[in-house]
């Protein structure tokens, strides 16, 4: 059985280091401070930049089977432009390193709703067979693979930040049977996807 308490950690500290690595200075918060895991400060000294991080971590044999469960809290509106999701993926193998998603919050609120909702409402699948409401969310390393590694994605504000979901989620955003979270900011303007 995986300790969840362990997984946090290594998450955490893996993240900060790799922030520490590109040259930010991280502070670990205390558990108990909602949304935000790790504040860190851009220490280049013409370009001081804060940002919030929330760290997602999940362990997994086959990289093609970690997925992140993405509740309420993770799926709540940006509270500003400078706040984002590092998922780290976790491998039961040991040889093989942490892989790193870095993504602004609005764009892990619009992958959570849209993953789920497509998966509750697909078309074919028997009446009843899936209930679970969108609090219980889980998002696939699929979904955030073109955020892999995108560390530079924390200089730029969120509504400056490329969206690199998949394609065909602009189009489930646009259908009437999946859209978006009700405050979600992209319900006024859907940003173009790259």
């Amino acid at each position: 059985m995986v300790d969840t308490k362990q997984t946090k950690t290594i998450g955490e500290h893996h993240v900060a280091a790799e922030l520490a690595r590109r040259g930010w200075a991280p502070a670990l918060t205390r558990d108990g401070l909602e949304r935000t895991d790790i504040l860190a400060v851009l220490t280049e000294p013409d370009n001081r930049r804060l940002v919030e991080i929330q760290v997602k971590t999940a362990r997994g044999g086959r990289w093609d089977s970690i997925s992140w469960p993405l509740g309420p809290k993770s799926q709540s509106p940006s509270q500003h432009e400078r706040e984002y999701f590092v998922m780290v993926a976790v491998p039961h193998d040991l040889t093989l390193a942490p892989r790193n998603f870095v993504v602004p919050r609005s764009h892990v609120a619009a992958a959570a709703w849209i993953e789920h909702m497509n998966w509750l409402t697909e078309p074919g699948i028997e009446p009843g067979k899936r209930n679970a409401p969108v609090e219980r969310s889980r998002v696939s390393l699929s979904t955030f693979v073109r955020y892999e590694d995108r560390w530079d994605l924390l200089l730029v504000d969120e509504t400056e930040a490329p969206v690199l979901l998949p394609g065909h989620y602009r189009a489930f955003a646009l259908e009437e049977r999946v859209g978006l979270p009700e405050q979600h900011a992209w319900r006024e303007t859907l940003p173009e996807w790259q």
